[in-house]
């Protein structure tokens, strides 16, 4: 029950023999907090008040939730468990704390790619280009072409690279990127293997000698001489350097959606050969959705927008 500052008036003139209703009107307060005051008198002979029950916050105190948001203030990835074992408390009660006391929350770390100031320029550039490019060509035309390693192992677990941000700075630049790693491949490989070997073929038969645009990122294979020859010869048309940015994943559906498709796919699974894992990414493969892919392709000129706004900065925030 409430405290009442009236609880003395109302013991005082219900020893004299007033009603509950008389009180009330006297005191002008509610027939009700008299009622209660009452009862407490006829139990235990005054109306004074009982001291509460229950187990003293004695762990989530201020001095802890102060040691926490500073903790979070120097490393906003800092772990849960290890904050609790460091302070000598259960997870629990730091993770109350983070979530009712401080108002965070754990966000997943952006995945992404390290932009100087200079790659930021250059994308700001190429992107205005690109959009120019296919007010004229279609962007379905393009052939969207990476590279991606797959390995018998199952996937590691990203979910733990987290940051403890509240949910206004969730969607700030605050929130950070965890980069991505490119694997350069040697120049003949890329040459024959690759283009030579798979793509051409496949170029000959799906296009039979209709338009198409192809498109690759600027690795070192890529951009040498001889690769370029081989582009010029077999590939016209393609996105030559002063198109397509480097250090630009985000804006390849390839690398933005369809690699997070398939290792969906796969996730959590053993392969015992590396024939295996190539039978089972092309069912994988083979299993994606038409629709899928034409809105994945589609939001290409959407992402480009965003990163002329994002001035070539990291733009997913805007999407």
């Amino acid at each position: 029950m409430k405290s009442s500052p009236h609880r003395p008036s109302i013991e005082l003139l219900f020893k004299r023999g007033l009603g509950s209703a008389e009180i009330a009107r006297r005191l002008q307060i509610s027939s009700s907090t008299v009622r209660n005051v009452v009862a407490a008198i006829k139990k235990r002979g005054d109306a004074s008040e009982v001291k509460k029950s229950g187990r003293p916050r004695s762990v989530n105190t201020r001095n802890t939730r102060a040691i926490i948001k500073k903790r979070i203030i120097r490393n906003d990835g800092l772990s849960l468990n290890r904050m609790a074992s460091q302070l000598g408390i259960a997870r629990s009660t730091v993770q109350s704390i983070v979530k009712n006391d401080l108002k965070l929350k754990s966000y997943k770390l952006r995945r992404g790619q390290y932009l100087s100031d200079k790659s930021k320029a250059m994308r700001l550039e190429k992107c205005r280009k690109l959009l120019q490019h296919f007010q004229v060509r279609r962007v379905s035309d393009v052939i969207w072409t990476d590279e991606k390693i797959f390995t018998i192992e199952p996937l590691p677990n990203r979910q733990n690279q987290r940051q403890l941000l509240s949910k206004d700075d969730s969607m700030s630049p605050k929130r950070r990127l965890a980069h991505n790693r490119l694997f350069p491949k040697s120049v003949m490989v890329y040459q024959k293997i690759v283009l030579m070997d798979n793509l051409l073929p496949w170029v000959t038969q799906h296009f039979a000698g209709g338009p198409f645009i192809l498109q690759q990122d600027w690795a070192p294979s890529h951009g040498s001489r001889s690769t370029l020859a081989v582009l010029e010869a077999h590939f016209p048309g393609f996105l030559d350097k002063n198109l397509w940015p480097a250090s630009s994943p985000d804006l390849n559906p390839m690398d933005f959606s369809v690699w997070g498709m398939l290792e969906g796919k796969i996730a959590g699974k053993v392969f015992a050969t590396v024939d295996d894992l190539k039978a089972a990414l092309e069912v994988a493969w083979a299993s994606i959705d038409d629709g899928y892919l034409r809105r994945t392709v589609n939001s290409v000129k959407k992402r480009l927008r965003a990163c002329v706004k994002a001035r070539g900065s990291n733009f997913e925030i805007l999407l």
